[in-house]
């Protein structure tokens, strides 16, 4: 009788196990770098995409109202008030002060345009329109929580906001139209402060959630362009940038009776104080920083040095300019 003989069945050595285990780690990591990879781009690709957005919308919502800004000539009225603002504070890491990493330029600015969209858009609706075209326009960038603004805000959720605030027609006639002209003075940015959007609505403040419009906006800069007379009788246009450097006006008014600025701002090659307050404005370059929701996080956690901050902020921003020509002043 035969017995069958067994056969033994043979299993992978501990060299073919660890080989195995070898392979499969290398691929792996190969797969983790490319989706790690690829998440970046795609996270870089859509921050890209996001603050174009924003920052094409805020060049285009600017244009529109500076194309058809409102002046009067001969009067002693109030009618552009753009004033650089230092007081605003920006991410504040653990330990850390509220204006280390402020806006380096923000703008409080206020003027009076025919704007398209007054009345929320209602024109020629005989119940909504009635019947004026000049409207108050104010911009404000601030850094708060666009969506809860109350006494407690979740600083988790606070960044850079550009707001923008339109008082109808009606309410500007009884509550902003004609605001006296004083040197110094904020009179017409006060006055767009307080007043109602509408005859019928209470009156939030510029910087309110309902007149969020932007946000990641770093940096929000107003260059005024003014065409001087020369002591020879030439025409020349003067760049004044509002702003807090020397070569910069912190205030920038428009009154019936001309320009305003601060008296040490002069044009250079002969052009003074004097001639650029007699000027006439031609047109206004607006440029927007849009930073990125990263760019932001690391602000709250990381300490910059030296130039290291200018270095980041360029990395991760993008730059939004628009030169828009303006109604003659």
């Amino acid at each position: 009788m035969k017995i069958p003989s067994k056969k033994s069945g043979r299993g992978f050595t501990l060299i073919e196990l660890l080989v195995a285990m070898a392979i499969t780690t290398v691929i792996i990591t190969i797969l983790v770098s490319i989706t790690s990879l690829s998440l970046d781009t795609w996270n870089r690709s859509r921050s890209e995409i996001r603050a174009a957005r924003q920052g094409k919308a805020m060049i285009d919502s600017m244009a529109r109202d500076f194309e058809s800004m409102v002046v009067r000539k001969g009067n002693n009225f109030e009618w552009l008030y753009a004033a650089f603002s230092p007081t605003l504070k920006g991410p504040k890491r653990e330990g850390g002060s509220e204006t280390e990493n402020k806006s380096p330029n923000a703008a409080n600015l206020v003027f009076f345009s025919a704007a398209t969209d007054r009345y929320n858009g209602n024109i020629g609706v005989a119940s909504r329109d009635k019947g004026g075209d000049v409207s108050t326009i104010a911009y404000r960038l601030a850094y708060k929580n666009p969506i809860n603004s109350g006494a407690t805000p979740n600083p988790k959720f606070e960044t850079f906001v550009l707001y923008r605030k339109i008082i109808n027609p009606d309410v500007t006639f009884t509550d902003t139209l004609g605001t006296p002209f004083t040197v110094a003075g904020k009179d017409l940015l006060t006055k767009a402060e307080g007043a109602a959007p509408d005859i019928s609505v209470s009156g939030p403040g510029i910087d309110d959630s309902n007149n969020f419009i932007c946000e990641n906006v770093y940096q929000f800069t107003l260059t005024f362009h003014v065409e001087v007379t020369r002591a020879n009788g030439t025409l020349t246009t003067v760049p004044v940038p509002l702003g807090d450097g020397s070569n910069a006006t912190k205030l920038f008014k428009i009154a019936g009776s001309g320009l305003h600025m601060d008296a040490g701002m002069t044009g250079g090659a002969g052009i003074t104080n004097v001639m650029l307050k007699a000027g006439r404005l031609t047109s206004v370059e607006v440029s927007l920083t849009v930073i990125t929701d990263f760019g932001l996080a690391q602000m709250r956690n990381r300490t910059f040095s030296g130039t290291d901050k200018d270095d980041f902020i360029a990395k991760n921003s993008y730059q939004f300019s628009k030169l828009i020509p303006v109604p003659g002043s």
